[in-house]
């Protein structure tokens, strides 16, 4: 919005999640918590972002470069301390400032688009978002007058036992005048029980200059949800999960459990899609229509076409074209291309090879590092061996070649078209097109072997 400028507070070390990790890098649903937090405020157009960043701050910053400002808090001194260090970029603005927490990756962009239009609608000198809580514990509460106008924030440290009992609770939103932001922040002290500077205690000194406070709830309580340990994050997972697959659903897409189902933000899914409980979706995977994947198939960065069966099968930046059967327990790796109509079965494995048109890979196999024609027949326990401890080798199969069960391929080697292995062959040499490829040693059988061997009484 024209006029506004955003404040995202950062700069926590969040020793409750006990990880090295940045506590606003922790992800929800694959975005890093500070993502999701940029990305409720960017479509609001404001003239600056600026990230306050402290624990952590290189990390921080590299990953927000390109989308924010930033200024470092270097002791965390409490969230009115924090604002305080963006004084030199925002202090001789006008308009309105959001403050907001970079650990809150709930909070909409229409929620937060209503709390502008509510500040600006009353002329508050700080509008803040609440919202109702049947267990406040934790939280800020909002301390009200008879007529309903807001006195103050109270945080439960510092809260008396009346006060412990309030349900409104502060989400750690704000929208300030610019101005008496910081006007208000120069006279906040620090004698509480934290001796930190708290933000909210700009209401009571602008309360008592005579400037309007109000307060915009919000009717979502979930989206107040800030993570401060594993057990939050947990929660952030499981709203934002249910609210993408909720998006799915509506676009078309058929959940059998969806609360048993994990996609993240990015992925694209076509219509009329069937998913199977136990399914994870993550990265930048996009789906055709009219699939099915069954349960316990995980599937990252790949593209997947239209009319295709994935049974049980991980794969991960791997792309398969339309109608094909896959797996179970398949498993399509980096450079895996899997044309119309072919079929993988059982404990199939394909890495940086093409598997092409009809082809049929049945089960117990390796394709790595090799490009298969057209109605290719690989039979059961193929190998195509194409690491020499130093290179690896491409192979080729031609169309309709059949490649007998438990053939090895020592790439690099070329099968022609309708060429074809004897079942146990180890090939180390190129096959024209017609012939049969066979290497493996005469059969000898030893006459009264059995009598050698030792029994047991």
């Amino acid at each position: 919005m024209e006029g506004t400028n955003v404040v995202i507070l950062a700069a926590g070390n969040g020793s409750r999640m006990k990880s090295d990790l940045p506590k606003v890098l922790h992800e929800v649903a694959g975005q890093a918590m500070v993502d999701w937090v940029i990305s409720a405020v960017e479509p609001l157009m404001p003239e600056q972002i600026l990230t306050v960043t402290g624990v952590g701050a290189e990390r921080v910053q590299e990953h927000l470069k390109g989308r924010s400002d930033f200024v470092i808090q270097e002791k965390q001194l409490g969230t009115g301390h924090a604002v305080l260090q963006t004084k030199d970029a925002l202090g001789d603005k006008t308009g309105a400032t959001l403050i907001l927490s970079g650990d809150t990756p709930l909070f909409t962009t229409k929620t937060l688009e209503a709390l502008l239009e509510e500040h600006s609608r009353t002329q508050n000198a700080v509008t803040v978002l609440t919202a109702h809580a049947d267990n406040p514990t934790g939280y800020g509460r909002i301390v009200r007058d008879d007529d309903g106008m807001v006195l103050k924030i109270v945080e439960e440290k510092d809260a008396s036992i009346t006060e412990r009992r309030i349900q409104e609770i502060n989400t750690g939103v704000y929208v300030f005048d610019n101005k008496l932001l910081f006007e208000s922040l120069a006279s906040v002290g620090n004698d509480n029980a934290q001796g930190e500077y708290y933000l909210p205690d700009t209401l009571d000194i602008l309360r008592e200059a005579g400037q309007p406070i109000g307060a915009y709830e919000t009717m979502d309580f979930f989206e107040s949800l800030g993570v401060n340990d594993r057990v939050d994050l947990a929660k952030a997972n499981e709203i934002m999960h249910a609210r993408i697959n909720e998006k799915h659903m509506k676009n078309g897409v058929e959940f059998i459990a969806p609360a048993q189902t994990y996609i993240e933000a990015g992925v694209q899914i076509g219509k009329d899609t069937v998913i199977e409980g136990n399914v994870t979706l993550k990265g930048k995977t996009v789906i055709g229509s009219n699939n099915v994947l069954t349960a316990g198939t995980r599937i990252e960065d790949s593209t997947i076409g239209d009319g295709n069966v994935i049974t049980s099968s991980h794969l991960e930046e791997a792309t398969v074209k339309d109608n094909t059967t896959i797996g179970p327990y398949a498993h399509l790796r980096p450079k895996a291309v899997i044309e119309d109509e072919a079929h993988l079965g059982n404990f199939v494995e394909v890495k940086k090879a093409t598997v092409g048109l009809r082809s049929k890979v049945g089960h117990l196999s390796y394709v790595g590092n090799a490009t298969l024609g057209e109605d290719v027949n690989i039979g059961a326990g193929t190998i195509f061996v194409n690491y020499d401890g130093v290179n690896k080798f491409d192979s080729k199969v031609g169309d309709r070649a059949f490649i007998g069960s438990n053939t090895k391929i020592i790439a690099p080697v070329n099968i022609e078209d309708e060429a074809i292995t004897a079942a146990g062959s180890t090939i180390t040499d190129d096959i024209k097109k017609h012939e049969m490829g066979i290497a493996r040693t005469r059969q000898t059988n030893k006459s009264d072997f059995w009598k050698r061997m030792p029994h047991k009484k």
